[in-house]
């Protein structure tokens, strides 16, 4: 009889909160149900054109789709070239111009981390509620659902005298250095704006990112006395330049480990009595004895945090421990910065509110932030600093930056309807 009674109360609940959406509302989402054919039918096409960052070709031939789709609807489009020392495709950037509601600004990307010289892994159903395909999920998915929204909205007449803009980057997953080239025109335009709406890869059906944890990077050097091992320890040989870097890399471990929100990795570890370290490829080479003390060491590694103060106090501790060497060791440590954090401010989490209360009348439920520890740099950290963000509102799936990279086809249309009822609401 509980259960019975529970199962009354839901579906009671449900068409009251059915009845909380406008005619407008009920419109929108049937253009999203009417357009949904064509909305597979562009995600498949995107997906099946490789575009990992370094096949420019490939990146600019995904902008070319969506040139074509947006011209549709009435943006003006414009492709954003850079410099050719960046060795990147370029952006793709769709715009309309108004007077009226909120100015938004959507945050997509082109390209994958799958290369052309990788094994390539088309669009195709798995069953009826699963496809795969390499960047399906992260983020063509998104892609093709922001698109499907605007569409949507367009459809309606619903988009005039409104200021949206569009802005896919072609490097996101591999940005090209220095970063303040590669974002120039994106932080710059995104300042013209109210809210930054990304649609990377949704954590689940029911969060929402109002955080992402900022990335940047170290470089380790150290040196020590190149004698013969028998030595190593004692006074006139010291420990070599690979007990030096240990030193240096366990007490990084041993005194920020345990730190909220705090991340720091190294990603190789070079070391003998000569090394070199190429930094356009990833590529190192070391030359040693196991019966010589090392002469040189040399580390690679990242450092992620939540908020300026994070990463500069975590900077400083790991200087003072650089600074404390073994006997006749030297070391030094460079920082490099990279990805900006993404705070979790008052405004992010107001559009958190404003989506729960989309998806309650939709009968979805509960919208909640997520962790802010979940999510690693993104392109919408560049602008968190100047408007107000929410990310992680794409498609859904499992698997992204593998072969088995799927994306929710049974959650992708309802994603679709809640993302074009909360644009409506912010514009409107």
């Amino acid at each position: 009889m509980k259960k019975l009674i529970t199962l009354f109360i839901f579906i009671i609940s449900y068409q009251v909160s059915a009845q909380q959406l406008s005619d407008t509302e009920r419109k929108l989402i049937e253009a999203i149900d009417r357009n949904y054919h064509e909305t597979v039918k562009l995600l498949e096409e995107t997906v099946n054109i490789n575009s990992g960052t370094f096949n420019l070709e490939g990146v600019k031939a995904v902008a070319k789709v969506y040139e074509r789709e947006f011209t549709k609807i009435g943006f003006q489009t414009e492709w954003i070239t850079l410099p050719d020392s960046l060795r990147r495709a370029g952006h793709f950037v769709a715009t309309r111009k108004g007077n009226k509601g909120k100015k938004l600004f959507f945050i997509g990307h082109l390209d994958t981390v799958f290369e052309k010289d990788m094994p390539f892994y088309p669009f195709e159903m798995v069953d009826e509620n699963t496809a795969k395909g390499q960047g399906a999920n992260d983020m063509k998915g998104g892609n093709a659902m922001i698109f499907a929204t605007l569409k949507a909205l367009d459809d309606l007449g619903l988009l005039e005298d409104r200021t949206i803009t569009v802005y896919f980057t072609g490097d996101e997953e591999n940005s090209g250095k220095p970063s303040w080239v590669s974002r120039l025109d994106f932080v710059e335009r995104a300042k013209q704006h109210d809210v930054a709406l990304g649609y990377e890869t949704a954590q689940g059906f029911n969060i929402a990112t109002v955080a992402r944890r900022g990335a940047s990077g170290w470089t380790l050097k150290t040196t020590g006395r190149q004698v013969h091992s028998s030595g190593v320890f004692k006074e006139n040989a010291g420990y070599g330049a690979i007990y030096e870097a240990a030193r240096i890399l366990n007490e990084f471990r041993v005194q920020l480990a345990d730190e909220q929100y705090l991340t720091f990795n190294p990603g190789q570890f070079i070391g003998g009595s000569d090394v070199s370290y190429n930094a356009e490829t990833g590529k190192g080479e070391a030359l040693g004895k196991t019966n010589i003390v090392s002469r040189e060491a040399f580390v690679t590694g990242d450092l992620r945090f939540l908020g300026e103060p994070q990463k500069e106090a975590a900077r400083e501790k790991m200087r003072n421990i650089v600074s404390q060497s073994l006997n006749r060791t030297t070391a030094e440590i460079e920082f490099e910065d990279g990805i900006p954090s993404m705070p979790p401010t008052a405004g992010n989490l107001a559009l958190v509110d404003i989506l729960s209360q989309v998806s309650l009348d939709m009968g979805y439920g509960v919208v909640k932030a997520g962790d802010p520890g979940s999510r690693g740099a993104g392109d919408i950290s560049y602008v968190a600093e100047y408007l107000d963000c929410i990310d992680g509102i794409g498609a859904s799936g499992s698997g992204a930056h593998s072969p088995a990279e799927t994306i929710n086809m049974k959650q992708y249309p309802d994603l679709i309807k809640r993302s074009t009822l909360f644009v409506y609401r912010l514009l409107y």
